[in-house]
């Protein structure tokens, strides 16, 4: 496509069909996506035998989506979003695939493996929110980003309620039950990753440069471009604490939740019944970080990406709080304390994301926003292993506690950060 034909294209109609497309593909990806986190640290310790292993399992995933997020960024930058979306989703069906092997033949590092590249997903549906900014207009891009976090709101929902099904289909298909939900999410990835191939076009991040005159694709990066790019965004005061939210966040979110199923399980009672609670307590934190995006979007638009942190902060400290002192059968007090997490990790992660997509250049974005995805999911992989360990030391209680200590850094950041009139995007 040359320049002139996508100036003949009206952007506004692009964007509105890219949003349609990104927010299907991530509400479909999100029910793979939470079958996983569900019950991906509860095969995790069927197959290892000790607790301890279910924080390797989801920071197994959490470490993939880490990692992934850099090539697939890489990918996008050269080839467009539809290119590097429909290769992550590509990645992760494998992923589910070599976990269903792991948990019929009982391997834990095979599992591993595939929990890793499970975590693609991940990647894919975070990534997503940057590619519904790059046709959006500057006093739009709060909202831009939270419509696409809130299509996962559907499937990622639905997803932990169908770990009782997939039970039931794991032991139909001679597997571990744990196992069958991950045959769910096989199915669902190859329909997504078709999906984006087919349908995402013309490409949002291609067309958005070719109506600012740049080329086709990128030109070729130099060496430690990512690195570049972080070190680009930490420079200016609104990136800096555009990254700091969306790693204290996502680390705080991760720190919280994973250790939540493990301990709800030593509360007791029948297998089946355990896990139905465990799902809607997971179901209902997932509605606090996707069901009320929009409205974290337009506060982010209208009273300032700053102030929208400052909410985030203060959820995910409430929600510590609250998780940390819930016994192991007090369900009500858990998915309360869950959902104010949800809530906080979506303030931080929107308004965060977009600091971060303003505070550098056009050219630097899709490498900055890869970069900030790797240490997002570093973050949070480093408080996914400690919390197997500290769930032996001293309960979830100390696992909660740990996890509240992280909004520190935020509070730092955002006592030295400048002021919101200096944060308006350009």
């Amino acid at each position: 496509m040359t320049t002139e034909a996508a100036t003949a294209l009206d952007p506004a109609r692009v964007q509105r069909r890219t949003l349609g497309v990104l927010s299907g593909g991530v509400a479909l990806g999100g029910l793979g996506v939470t079958v996983g986190i569900t019950v991906g640290g509860l095969l995790a310790r069927d197959v290892a035998g000790t607790d301890t292993a279910a924080g390797l399992g989801q920071t197994a995933g959490v470490l993939g989506a880490a990692v992934i997020a850099v090539p697939l960024a890489g990918l996008s930058d050269r080839a467009g979003r539809r290119a590097g979306l429909a290769a992550g989703y590509a990645i992760a069906l494998l992923g589910a695939v070599l976990t269903v092997l792991a948990a019929a033949v009982s391997s834990l590092p095979l599992l591993l493996v595939g929990l890793f590249a499970f975590g693609a997903s991940t990647a894919c549906g975070l990534q997503a929110r940057y590619a519904a900014a790059d046709l959006a207009e500057p006093e739009h891009r709060g909202r831009a980003l939270s419509l696409v976090v809130w299509a996962t709101t559907v499937g990622s929902v639905l997803g932990p309620n169908l770990a009782g099904p997939g039970e039931v289909l794991g032991r139909a298909l001679g597997l571990p039950p744990l196992g069958g939900a991950f045959t769910i999410s096989f199915a669902v990835f190859a329909v997504v990753a078709l999906g984006f191939l087919t349908l995402l076009r013309p490409d949002p991040l291609l067309l958005a440069r070719r109506l600012r005159g740049a080329g086709a694709g990128a030109a070729v990066r130099p060496r430690r471009a990512t690195a570049a790019a972080v070190r680009a965004v930490w420079a200016d005061p609104r990136g800096r604490l555009g990254l700091t939210a969306v790693v204290v966040s996502h680390a705080v979110m991760v720190g919280v939740m994973v250790m939540t199923p493990v301990h709800m399980g030593h509360a007791g009672g029948a297998e089946g019944t355990t896990l139905r609670v465990i799902g809607l307590v997971i179901s209902v934190h997932v509605a606090g970080m996707y069901l009320f995006s929009p409205l974290v979007g337009l506060l982010a638009d209208r009273a300032g990406r700053r102030a929208t942190v400052v909410v985030a902060a203060a959820l995910l400290l409430a929600a510590a709080g609250l998780a940390g002192t819930a016994p192991a059968g007090a369900a009500v007090q858990l998915g309360v304390g869950l959902l104010l997490l949800g809530l906080g990790w979506s303030c931080g992660l929107i308004a965060g994301s977009t600091l971060v997509t303003e505070s550098v250049g056009a050219d630097q974005r899709p490498t900055a926003q890869g970069g900030t995805d790797l240490l997002m999911g570093l973050g949070a992989a480093v408080a996914g292993v400690a919390g197997g360990p500290l769930l032996a030391v001293g309960g979830y209680g100390l696992v909660a506690a740990v996890s509240a200590a992280l909004v520190v850094p935020l509070v730092v950041v955002l006592l030295r950060a400048a002021t919101p009139a200096a944060q308006r995007p350009r």
